[in-house]
């Protein structure tokens, strides 16, 4: 009997290597937050394609592990003490991953908690608001004959956009010279609100100073490359 058994989701995702981290998530902005992070520090993992298309985390086997029924979400069975760990919250994570590889987060403690609050700013600010531009610019709300709700969540979002991008102003990385957590969190968003979404000139993107060139410097990476595709998207 190995660690994961004792976890129902790996009956309906069976692990190939049972000893590796099992990453249950969708290439989304919020998915590939995780497998951008294991990609760049290297940390054996296990990957399953998780459709949310077919409503996958809706099943009881997923909602076992996340009771939220969102992706992504992970089981270390190397967890704390040796136990597995089950974990959902993208930020969460992110978070726990990189303390316990030591990477992709700083060791001194101010610099520490400076960048995890740009993680819980993503998390709060980010990720909500640029997803409901993406439902009212290109999905079922843009059928909505009142445009308030997409003039409220545009300005927000030029808003959330200037506060990054002073931030990145004279910084490569939004903790300057050193790449980590925070930029991950936010690197998927970014391109999703410009790219999938074709929100670009809607937020008046181009005016931005230094996010643009962030984001680019960021998708050039190789395990940001691979990161973004993993999962593969179902045939």
């Amino acid at each position: 009997m190995n660690a994961l058994s004792h976890f129902p989701i790996t009956r309906r995702w069976p692990a190939q290597h049972p000893d590796r981290l099992q990453l249950y998530s969708f290439p989304t902005p919020n998915g590939v937050k995780v497998s951008i992070l294991l990609e760049e520090i290297g940390l054996p993992y296990e990957a399953h394609a998780i459709d949310i298309t077919k409503n996958e985390t809706w099943g009881p086997e997923f909602l076992s592990l996340n009771p939220n029924g969102k992706i992504p979400a992970i089981i270390d069975p190397d967890g704390p003490g040796g136990k597995p760990l089950g974990l959902f919250e993208s930020g969460a994570i992110l978070q726990y991953l990189a303390e316990k590889t030591g990477k992709l987060i700083s060791a001194d403690p101010i610099r520490r908690w400076e960048t995890v609050q740009w993680v819980y700013f993503q998390m709060a600010n980010v990720g909500p608001i640029f997803g409901q531009v993406g439902f009212f610019h290109k999905f079922a709300g843009k059928d909505i004959s009142d445009k308030r709700p997409l003039e409220r969540y545009v300005n927000e979002t030029k808003r959330l956009l200037g506060v990054l991008d002073e931030r990145l102003a004279g910084r490569d990385w939004i903790m300057g010279a050193d790449f980590s957590i925070a930029d991950i969190a936010h690197l998927g968003w970014v391109r999703n609100l410009i790219g999938f979404y074709g929100a670009g000139d809607l937020v008046e993107y181009g005016k931005l100073k230094n996010v643009p060139a962030w984001l680019e410097r960021g998708l050039k990476r190789p395990a940001v490359e691979r990161g973004l595709a993993i999962p593969a998207r179902p045939a």
